[in-house]
């Protein structure tokens, strides 16, 4: 065995039982004096204005933030008011004491959506039962001679047209799919009837609501409604009809409703469910709708329990014990079956926040759709070719 000499290295080991040394009082000394020399120092930079010239700095920031913000809203609003419009409405009924003619107003907000005088609003402010319609732009011109082209048979929607016109400025259209929960929007109308093209903001709080609305004026008379956008904007009666816009001055909504029972809940239809129709109404000058032809019920959860589905999402084709597929409809040439869970609509999810209705409502009578249909366990695509709803 080698022996080690005297100069060799020793092994190196863990110091688990080495001695700490205690600080000397120059150690303790030099610690003092840097914490009193950092005090000092502190103290110097608050007595010296740098601290409070920080503090300045950040709230002009914020200032300059809140400044920016409202400047893109004004531009907004500047971009977009040209296009939305006062739209009011006279009916006559037999209601007086003799049953004569007794006749009644209404006002509301519409969306210029072409040059030559299309305007979408909500099937509310033009209710059955309208004799005259009268719409007042941004710039105080009124125009008498104003044509109701028809309404949406299963959602608040209405089309008019404003004739012998050609030089409209057409609202700019945006994609409601893609809005967020929390992001920024604006909105425009004739609040109250009488303010025109009052502006106010706020965000998006909620998607996918349902709702049972009814009219101020007719309380009897309600309707159900989903998918609607829940907004913090300001909207008030009169405000029906108006775009509700993001901050690139895109209609994203048509506001249509409000909470009484609450302040600072409005709602919105999203504009994508009013876009087939618009397609419609541009190319033919009619109301016509896309028809699939199935009753169903949107999964949730909870629902999907009830029903015992395989997916707590989609669309379940069903209608109690009844049949829910309409004989002769596209659903059937298709061969939908009851207990299919339609789950996207070319490629597009339907779920809560999109149900099959608002997916639908993108498209023309005519056009052919691609359905992923969950059947028996697993997932299929059938082709549909949807025809207009009578």
């Amino acid at each position: 065995m080698e022996e080690k000499s005297e100069d060799s290295p020793s092994p190196v080991r863990t110091r688990r039982n080495a001695q700490v040394k205690k600080p000397s009082l120059r150690s303790l000394a030099l610690i003092f004096f840097v914490f009193v020399a950092g005090f000092l120092g502190a103290w110097g930079a608050i007595e010296s204005g740098f601290i409070k010239a920080s503090n300045k700095t950040i709230t002009q920031n914020r200032e300059t933030v809140v400044t920016q913000e409202g400047e893109v809203i004004a531009d907004v609003a500047n971009k977009v008011s040209p296009s939305v419009v006062s739209v009011n409405t006279t009916q006559t009924s037999a209601g007086g004491v003799f049953g004569q003619a007794v006749e009644s107003q209404g006002a509301g907000t519409g969306i210029i959506v072409s040059s030559d005088g299309y305007v979408l609003t909500n099937k509310h402010v033009i209710p059955d039962g309208t004799d005259k319609v009268q719409i007042v732009t941004a710039n105080g011109t009124t125009y008498d001679n104003v044509q109701v082209i028809g309404r949406d048979p299963s959602n608040d929607i209405a089309f008019l047209k404003i004739q012998g016109v050609k030089d409209l400025t057409a609202a700019k259209l945006g994609d409601s799919d893609s809005v967020r929960v929390g992001q920024k929007v604006i909105a425009i109308g004739n609040a109250l009837g009488q303010f025109q093209n009052t502006v106010t903001q706020g965000i998006i709080s909620g998607k996918g609501r349902p709702l049972q609305a009814s009219d101020s004026s007719d309380s009897q008379s309600t309707e159900s409604l989903s998918n609607l956008f829940q907004t913090d904007a300001a909207i008030n009666p009169g405000n029906s009809g108006g775009p509700l816009l993001n901050i690139n001055g895109e209609v994203i909504g048509i506001n249509t409703a409000v909470a009484e029972q609450a302040q600072g809940i409005g709602f919105a239809l999203p504009i994508n469910d009013a876009k087939g129709l618009l397609q419609g109404v541009l190319s033919q000058g009619k109301v016509v709708k896309a028809f699939l032809g199935v009753q169903y019920i949107m999964l949730t959860p909870a629902t999907s329990k009830q029903v015992n589905a395989d997916l707590d999402h989609g669309a379940l084709v069903y209608a109690g014990t009844g049949n829910p597929i309409v004989a002769g409809s596209p659903a059937e040439k298709a061969g939908l079956k009851r207990g299919d869970i339609i789950t996207q609509v070319n490629g597009k999810d339907v779920n809560e926040n999109a149900p099959l209705a608002s997916r639908l409502g993108q498209f023309q009578p005519g056009d052919q759709v691609s359905l992923t249909v969950h059947r028996d366990g697993k997932d299929q695509t059938i082709k549909v070719t949807l025809e207009e709803y009578r």
